[in-house]
């Protein structure tokens, strides 16, 4: 159900995978079970993006298919921000496809302009040899159960949070940029355009560009209900701070097995 909300998030294109058929698990898939999320096909967290007070831009995030990867189901994510001012552009698409089972990465896409800083890169990630290829044929290992930037984001709404705690993770596909620090900071009632929500506070920290990235200082508002919806992000780029705000939001289709040719 798409909920009527007052006004217009986050974070975060390669050809279209293909959908996952009625028997089209592969074999090694065919014992996983599916991982609990709080997320399905179909949900979209819509923001505004404000450039200190001004209103400059919208982003969204997405769950947008159920997609196939190298014969793996995998859920096809799709993060979008994009903003501008007379002195200042950001527009930011990531995209990553998240295997349903492991809850790792098997495709990362980050097509990114922040200001004079342009980026293209498209990553194929075989969690089964631990290595991934980059688009201009850079190959290298990877860790276990490795996670992109944008899927970082969904693993971290399965979480269980307590404030006051710093959970680490060395499960960035480069290794240079583990381990991810996530510091659970206060619960806090915020008010955003989308309505009033009881959260917990969080502070992500990813040695990578963007508003995660270490100096930014990032918080995000994660609602203290199983939807675990992200409703506000707060960061500091080079010309000043950015806060995205929930706008509108879509539920999803949580995944069942049938729908992957299983019983």
């Amino acid at each position: 159900m798409r909920l009527p909300i007052a006004v217009s998030l986050l974070l975060l294109n390669a050809s279209p995978g293909i959908g996952v058929q009625q028997g089209a698990v592969p074999a090694a898939d065919a014992e996983a079970v599916l991982a609990a999320v709080p997320f399905g096909v179909g949900e979209r967290f819509d923001y505004r993006v404000k450039f200190g007070p001004l209103k400059v831009g919208k982003a969204f995030m997405e769950v947008a298919s159920i997609d196939t990867v190298a014969g793996h189901p995998t859920y096809h994510l799709v993060s979008v921000i994009q903003g501008s001012t007379p002195f200042y552009r950001l527009d930011d698409r990531q995209e990553s496809w998240l295997d349903v089972f492991q809850l790792a990465s098997r495709r990362y896409l980050q097509d990114s302009h922040q200001g004079s800083y342009t980026r293209f890169r498209e990553y194929q990630l075989d969690l089964e040899s631990g290595t991934y290829t980059r688009n201009d044929g850079v190959s290298d290992s990877i860790p276990a159960n490795a996670l992109d930037q944008a899927s970082f984001v969904y693993f971290l709404r399965t979480v269980p949070l307590e404030v006051g705690v710093t959970y680490e993770w060395n499960r960035y596909f480069r290794f240079d940029r583990n381990p991810v620090i996530l510091r659970v900071l206060r619960r806090e009632t915020v008010e955003v355009p989308a309505g009033e929500f009881s959260t917990i506070v969080v502070q992500p920290i990813i040695k990578t560009r963007g508003i995660f990235s270490e100096g930014g200082e990032a918080e995000v508002f994660i609602t203290e209900d199983e939807r675990r919806i992200p409703v506000k992000v707060k960061s500091k780029l080079v010309v000043g701070s950015v806060t995205l705000e929930l706008t509108e939001y879509a539920t999803g289709e949580r995944l069942l097995p049938e729908a992957l040719g299983r019983e």
